[in-house]
């Protein structure tokens, strides 16, 4: 049963040496990170039990460290993060073997795109010839031990191991790669921003001006004559009166200009 599928994932397993091979005796430090809760412990599978937990059933422990001292291969097993609240890491596989040669290869999945590099180990002697295999086939001899792969992908996933001639072969060890992370975002550089910078503030002041000529025209508009709407106003011409002596002028002068026909 997956370990991960019981619980969230909120932590790290680091391992140091930083490996998931180990030879018989040598010493290897497992770390929760930052995690110093005294409820955070770290746990293990083996082949013979289960959910074990450090210092109370295998190794010593320190904080959020856990040591084994002096490994052995019945040590081999999964081991991982327990918060005891529902919390965990990701499970690490770690192997112990009583042979002479390991496998240095990474504790934790890589993404495609990353490099890794693999080491074959002989217990007394380093930097030896050796060969690769991959999934049992043979994929790399190396006169230096170290086998490079630039850019990893999803067919490079599978299991790995080494041999050197003389001194044995390594165990298998799982080597995972997960998708590749997205494409980071690159800020423009700063001789494209600054001028664009420049015209937003130049076009901010501009509007603000503009705003205030406005509003001020407004103003005086409203108090030099705040009620009254010209073309509101009608203009009436004004009619004089005539007076009684003129209206008797008049008829008068009609009548004058009568004259009676000639008999």
């Amino acid at each position: 049963m997956e370990i991960t599928a019981l619980c969230t994932i909120m932590a790290t397993l680091s391992i140091f040496p930083n490996r998931s091979q180990f030879f018989n005796y040598d010493p290897v430090t497992l770390s929760c990170g930052e995690l110093k809760n005294s409820n955070w412990t770290i746990k293990r599978n083996t082949s013979t039990k289960t959910n074990e937990e450090c210092s109370k059933d295998w190794g010593t422990k320190n904080e959020s460290n856990c040591f084994l001292q002096d490994p052995y291969p019945s040590d081999s097993g999964l081991y991982w993060c327990d918060s005891g609240a529902g919390a965990c890491s990701e499970a690490v596989n770690i192997t112990v073997t009583g042979g002479s040669v390991i496998l240095e290869s990474p504790v934790h999945p890589l993404q495609e795109g990353d490099a890794v590099t693999l080491r074959c180990m002989d217990k007394n002697t380093s930097f030896i010839p050796a060969e690769f295999y991959k999934d049992g086939l043979l994929i790399r001899n190396s006169s230096t031990g170290i086998m490079t792969i630039l850019k990893v992908s999803k067919s490079d996933e599978g299991f790995y191991k080494c041999t050197i001639s003389g001194s044995g072969e390594s165990p298998d060890s799982w080597l995972s790669v997960t998708a590749g992370r997205p494409k980071s975002f690159h800020s423009p550089p700063m001789y494209v921003v600054l001028p664009v910078v420049g015209v937003c503030l130049s076009l901010a002041v501009v509007l603000v001006v503009l705003v205030l000529l406005f509003c001020l025209w407004r103003n005086h508009k409203g108090e030099t004559d705040p009620d009254v709407s010209y073309t509101d106003v009608t203009i009436v011409p004004e009619v004089q009166p005539k007076s009684d002596k003129a209206e008797t002028d008049s008829e008068a002068t009609f009548y004058s200009t009568i004259k009676p026909a000639a008999s």
